[in-house]
């Protein structure tokens, strides 16, 4: 009889709750140091999850708790684009 897989989980940097990495937006820090929104889920860099509603978006920035998750700081302009990227994607269904 053959095992089902559980599908991998993350963790929301905000709030710590425990979901499917699907349910998840992810945003990376990538080498060169630009901050994004990484759609796939697989670009290279340092990740941080965080869930999709509008409440972790807005605190995970507002806080400060991505840029400590992602380790470096995040200016104004990079976060005000990548609120409304990832506001976008939430709404939007990823």
């Amino acid at each position: 009889m053959k095992r089902q897989k559980r599908p991998p989980t993350r963790t929301c940097v905000v709030c710590r709750t425990a979901r499917d990495k699907k349910d998840l937006l992810r945003v990376v820090r990538t080498s060169q140091g630009d901050i994004g929104f990484d759609r796939t889920g697989r670009l290279a860099g340092r990740g941080a999850y965080v869930c999709a509603s509008k409440e972790c978006i807005a605190a995970g920035l507002r806080k400060g708790r991505l840029a400590a998750a992602l380790k470096t700081r995040v200016d104004a302009e990079t976060c005000e684009g990548l609120e409304t990227e990832l506001l976008g994607a939430c709404e939007g269904g990823g």
